[in-house]
């Protein structure tokens, strides 16, 4: 990378310090606006429906939301922009408000001489991806909160992540930044109006995209090199893929599983078996509750931030599923069952949509929600049930975690994990006793911030993980919950007459943000359920998204697809995103969404998009497979003719659902399980029903011999 000009004139006094929310080195304040007669402030930010928006319009700060209003002004007033980018559940993104946000004296200064505009990183993941690739790009390290300092063209020229309050060694305090930054503006603008363009300049051939040295076959050699490249970073003792903090991401245990199948490899299976027991084991999973938090800050996956999202959890009950179809044990099916419990029990609106995100903190300490003193559960459990639940989770009276970012850290808290699992049969009545003592115990707390806007993109992920489990698992309710989430999403987010899909909804309002992930992870959900259930309007609006899809975001051109639309007017870049972090990336889900699309309804220039999608990729693919584990899983897709599991007959029918649930009963990730009604391929048409609903298991126009029976289902998908 070249050295940006003002990187250089600031050094020494403008480093920014390296903890935030999420770290990419290869990622309870209330959500509602109270009356403002209460507060000496409220800014713009309190018009915004975005929860993390309303967490700080009550600031001091002169907030404007992300758009022309404040880039106006600033152009106006030939001012710098602040611009600050995080979640409402991030944790270090409430400390760095209360040290500085919510500062008289900072506020005061960052008035006079800025333009200061906070975005939702959830709600714009397109402006977030510029402005973090620009940090990125200077300081080598990322995360949030998100800050960054443009010119009144839009155009970065420094940033970082969390500024501390007062001076650390090395590090500026986050006053000493702004005094430095507004100097520069005031007696070096040209200078740092170069630096800038020179940093656009670099980003703009990142957003390029095209490796001049890039394979144009893929073949699976990449696959091979792939796993024995994630193989590389397994931790034996542990589990998992990769050190400390350690991110489920469950895109990797995914593939790697998905190779150790094809390739009968039992060490890849191992590997994703032990890494599952450990996730499910540490204190990253709520023992109580169900649901993951986003990560582990240490490599036994013990003490989280307690932030728990929608895409996680959506991603990891794909990934338990596929570790019970593997393996045979139930306790993954077990996981799997906890996560949609407390995803449909604290996590879904009353019309069915699933809200986005639990903060990490309560009453300002990070995880008291979650947390234990021996102290307390001695005085909340009898004798026999305290020895029990205190051995199994390993309590102790000095805790296994501190809350360091509070003025007054909670002291002796313990981050419940299974640490000693054997039980007795007594033993393990006595601790589902405990178990729903300390739940109940723990409902009459003060709960974390809950975010309750509602994404079609991480929407689109749960929705097909949960009608994924309802065929897997014969749970109808679950079938039935993914259907009231699709309808939910249809009669907020879509547009029907127009075919336009729109991102956030919250409290009765819908966004007018066109993104890539939200018509791609819904594609993805919609495909899912339809395969769990046949309905043919399913697939019908599958293919609508994808024909909106391709025509907004589609580079015919070189292939693959931008993340925002031509000619959006508040962005510096229209960029192709294809990391797959802790969301798999647009690109990644649309390619494989494709090509299952094209597989079902036998459309051969869909799946010429798919592939050319991921030739984009090639390079990356080859050279760096780890950035890129869902867009692998993908490759692996393409590279052969996907089983066909034609179910002929009236879906609704028991028979026909025994025979779906049968379909999805075995590890098969190469197939598409389609109905013959509706705008399936020709082929499938052909099949008929014979004395009731039937299956054809087919490659190509090759099928095996009809049957109803759901044991030779499975025998022949095996």
């Amino acid at each position: 990378m070249r050295t940006n000009p003002f990187l250089s004139l600031c050094l020494g006094a403008c480093l920014s310090a390296t903890v935030s929310c999420d770290s990419k080195k290869t990622d309870s304040k209330p959500a509602v606006s109270t009356p403002s007669a209460i507060h000496p402030h409220t800014n713009r930010l309190a018009r915004e429906k975005s929860p993390y928006l309303l967490q700080h319009a009550h600031n001091p700060v002169e907030w404007f939301a992300w758009g022309e209003e404040a880039f106006a002004k600033a152009r106006k007033e030939n001012k710098p922009i602040f611009l600050s980018i995080g979640y409402s559940t991030c944790h270090w993104c409430h400390v760095m408000e209360r040290e500085s946000f919510e500062d008289e004296a900072v506020a005061k200064f960052l008035n006079a001489h800025f333009i200061n505009i906070k975005v939702d990183r959830e709600e714009r993941p397109d402006v977030d991806k510029i402005y973090m690739t620009a940090v990125q790009q200077m300081t080598r390290s990322g995360g949030w909160p998100l800050n960054v300092f443009l010119t009144p063209g839009l155009k970065p020229f420094y940033g970082g992540t969390y500024f501390p309050p007062k001076p650390q060694p090395g590090r500026p305090s986050f006053q000493q930044l702004l005094d430095r930054i507004a100097e520069f503006w005031k007696t070096r603008e040209k200078e740092v109006a170069e630096s800038a363009e020179e940093l656009h300049k670099q980003l703009a051939e990142i957003a390029a995209f095209q490796p001049p040295d890039s394979p144009k076959i893929l073949n699976p050699g990449f696959l091979t090199n792939a796993l024995a490249q994630f193989k590389m970073n397994y931790d034996p003792q542990h589990g998992g893929f990769g050190n400390a903090p350690k991110f489920p991401r469950p895109a990797t245990p995914s593939f790697v599983l998905r190779q150790g199948v094809r390739h009968k490899d039992a060490e890849a299976i191992r590997m994703v078996a032990h890494t599952c027991e450990r996730m499910a084991a540490g204190g990253m999973y709520d023992q109580l509750g169900g649901g993951f938090s986003r990560y582990s800050v240490d490599a036994q996956w013990l003490v989280p931030h307690f932030e728990k999202m929608l895409y996680d959890n959506a991603q990891l009950i794909h990934l338990y599923l596929d570790a019970h179809l593997v393996t045979g044990e139930a306790k993954f099916a077990d996981t799997a069952h906890d996560i949609i419990r407390y995803v449909l029990r604290d996590m879904t609106h009353k019309e069915g949509g699933f809200f986005s995100a639990e903060d990490a903190d309560s009453e300002g300490h990070e995880g008291k929600f979650y947390c234990w003193t021996k102290q307390d559960l001695s005085a909340l459990l009898s004798p026999e049930e305290f020895n029990v639940a205190s051995n199994y989770f390993g309590i102790t009276q000095e805790g296994n975690f501190t809350d360091h970012s509070h003025p007054s850290p909670l002291s002796n808290q313990n981050v419940l994990s299974i640490v000693h699992p054997q039980l007795s049969s007594e033993d393990g009545k006595l601790l589902l006793s405990a178990k729903s003592k300390m739940l109940a115990a723990r409902s009459k707390r003060i709960r974390p911030h809950l975010d309750d806007k509602v994404l079609a993109s991480w929407n689109g992920l749960m929705l097909g993980a949960i009608a994924r489990a309802g065929a897997v698992l014969n749970e109808e309710s679950y079938l039935a919950a993914a259907e009231r989430n699709l309808g939910f999403i249809q009669s907020k987010l879509w547009d029907a007459p127009n075919k336009t899909l729109f991102h956030r909804w919250r409290d009765g309002e819908r966004d007018s943000v066109q993104l890539l992930d939200a018509y791609a992870f819904l594609l993805d959900g919609t495909l899912h359920l339809y395969e769990s259930t046949l309905e043919a309007r399913h697939l019908e609006f599958a293919l609508a998204l994808a024909e909106t899809m391709t025509a907004k975001f589609y580079d015919p051109k070189e292939g693959g697809f931008f993340q925002s639309t031509e000619g959006s007017k508040d962005l510096i870049l229209r960029v192709k995103e294809d990391y797959d972090g802790a969301e798999p990336s647009g690109n990644s889900v649309a390619a494989l969404a494709l090509l299952k699309l094209a597989a079902l309804t036998d459309d051969k220039p869909m799946r010429e998009r798919a592939e050319k999608t991921i030739r984009q990729s090639a390079a990356k693919l080859q050279r760096l497979p780890e950035a890129l584990p869902y867009l692998l899983t993908a490759l692996d897709y393409s590279l052969e003719e996907p089983r066909r599991v034609v179910i002929a007959g009236d879906p609704k029918s028991p028979e026909a659902k025994r025979l779906i649930r049968a379909a999805h009963a075995v590890y098969q990730p190469n197939k598409v399980v389609l109905g013959n009604l509706g705008p399936v391929e020709p082929f499938a048409k052909t099949l008929p029903a014979k004395n009731g609903p039937v299956v054809y298991l087919c490659t190509g126009t090759a099928c095996q011999p009809p049957t109803n029976e759901p044991s030779k289902v499975r025998e022949l998908l095996k």
